[in-house]
């Protein structure tokens, strides 16, 4: 069964860089999408990034240029690398994966498997 701990959520000041991760385990299917998802209070949980097994990877248009996610399928963690933080960043940060190779962004109702969340804070 998947399991899914994120970690590395703190608080910064905009501008500043945080590098959420994701320990995966029991994926073990040979296709597979992972993806980071976030959550404001009062906002519906909107994508971030994700990949998929192929290697493929796709973006929300406002973290474009600042964020990189990867996967390393050896040690089984998905990585979200963020730069150049701003306050509209924070929110809480979700880990989700499901089988198969998912569309790109990542679409909410795609994932059936999730982390507990990271929260991820910006001030200005």
């Amino acid at each position: 069964e998947v399991q899914l701990v994120e970690s590395g959520g703190g608080s910064v000041k905009a501008g500043g860089s945080l590098r959420l991760s994701c320990a995966a385990s029991g994926l073990t299917y040979s296709t597979y999408t992972m993806a980071w998802f976030r959550q404001a209070p009062g906002k519906e949980r909107e994508a971030v990034a994700g990949v998929r097994s192929s290697g493929s990877t796709g973006y929300t248009d406002s973290v474009k240029g600042r964020f990189t996610i990867s996967y390393d399928n050896v040690k089984r963690i998905l990585s979200l690398e963020m730069n150049n933080l701003k306050p509209d960043d924070t929110a809480m940060y979700y880990c989700a994966a499901n089988r198969w190779l998912l569309p790109l962004p990542p679409l909410r109702n795609d994932y059936y498997y999730w982390g507990q969340g990271t929260q991820v804070t910006v001030s200005s």
